[in-house]
Parts: C-alpha cells; structure tokens; sequence
C-alpha cells in the first residue's frame, strides 16, 4: 500500500518546496534569453497539455476503486492545464486571462490544501503536484516573462475570468447531477480539509464560494494593470 498523504505535514512542505523552485527555475530561465525563453515556455506548456495524460497514468498504478472524478478531466484545474498551455503556445488573450485568474485564485488553493489521499513516493502523488504547479507557473510566467497584463478598467478581466468561471460550474453541475460525480466539489466538499469547511453546508459554500472568486480575482488584477495612457494621465 502507498503511504498515506496528510496536508500540512512535512511530505506536504517538501512538495510544495519542491514545486515552487521548479517554477522559480523556469520563470528564471524564461527571463535569460529569447532561446531559453523558448525552451522554458514548451516545458510549461507540455507539462500542462500533458497533466491528464500523466496524471492517469500514475493512477493506473494505484490499487484501488476508480472513479468519474478521476477519470474524466473535468475537475477545474484539469481545464486550467488546457487553457494554460495553449495560452503558453499561442498568446492568446482570454486564454492568459483565464490562466492567471484560474491559476493563481483556485489552482493554488489546490495546492494549499490538496485533494489527495496518496503520498510520497507514489507517482500518483507527483503527478499531482506537477500537474498543479505547472498551471500556477504558466500563471506566473505570463506576466513576468511573456509581458502579459490585465487590461483597464481593473474590473474588466476578473469579470472575464469570473463570467467564464461560471460557465465551468453550470457545464459540471449538468455533468455531476446526470453522472453522480463532483467536478468542482459543487456536490460536496473534498474529504481532505480545505477552505471550503469554513464556508457553512452545502448549497451555502456554493455561495462563498462566488464572493471569494470575485474578491480574489479582483485583488490579482492590481498588480498586472496595463500602465496608464500619456492621455489618460493627462486627464
């Protein structure tokens, strides 16, 4: 049997040490040079268009009873991963919004308080956290290295975000309801604790859940505004 994963512990710490340097080391990387610029981006790019993929394969070593929830890439950050590797290749707009906003608001409470049961050396476990740290550095490497910035007024791309966002969670509500899965723990909260045991019973959480989004999403466009116009400061 695998170990057992527990937040909050050292295996934990050590996890998020380790993916933290890893995007540390490519942002770095992506800054040096256009050549390794390059070679950073694809990195980033294939390990999020290449999360599910890997990410089934270290589950298809684990023994145990599988489910839709894994087994299907629906879970938000398994959409993150899409858009942030196509925003990594082709610089699209609303993609590198959605990447930031999803990545830095959810993906990173992801990794806070992980929905895994699996630890340390499991590949299932690594997976996991590869797969999560690489939808949080294409987060990150848009705006530092690729220039990327939310457009003014500060309100308009976290309206994006969070529009899109909405649809994500009508589309699984559907799916959950007609499969009995929980994409996006709109059925109920993960097992392991998280930030939504401290948001009241189900449907309530749901509605935390919106205000905590948009208060989020607005605080992560301040510091990626588009500097001002010569005509806008003028006036």
């Amino acid at each position: 049997m695998p170990p057992v994963f527990k937040p909050f512990t050292a295996m934990h710490g050590w996890a998020l040490v380790a993916g933290a340097v890893g995007v540390v080391v490519l942002v770095v990387l992506g800054k040096s040079s256009p050549r390794n610029e390059r070679i950073a981006r694809c990195i980033l790019a294939f390990l999020c268009l290449a999360a599910f993929a890997y990410t089934q394969f270290a589950w298809s070593m684990y023994e145990g009873d599988e489910d839709l929830d894994s087994a299907l890439p629906l879970q938000l950050c398994d959409i993150a991963a899409f858009v942030g590797g196509f925003a990594l290749l082709t610089q699209k707009r609303l993609l590198a919004v959605l990447t930031y906003f999803w990545g830095l608001a959810a993906t990173v409470q992801a990794l806070a308080t992980p929905a895994i049961t699996i630890g340390f050396p499991h590949p299932a476990f690594v997976a996991f956290f590869v797969h999560h740290f690489a939808v949080v550095g294409a987060a990150f490497y848009l705006p530092i290295v690729n220039g990327w910035r939310a457009e003014r007024p500060w309100w308009k791309d976290p309206l994006r975000a969070w529009l899109w966002a909405n649809v994500y969670f009508v589309g699984v509500m559907i799916v959950n309801k007609s499969m009995h899965t929980n994409f996006g723990f709109t059925e109920h909260k993960p097992v392991n604790p998280s930030l939504l045991d401290q948001m009241g019973p189900w449907p309530i959480y749901l509605i935390w859940m919106q205000v905590l989004c948009v208060v989020l999403f607005c605080l992560l466009s301040l510091p990626i505004l588009t500097k001002k116009s010569s005509t806008q400061k003028e006036s």
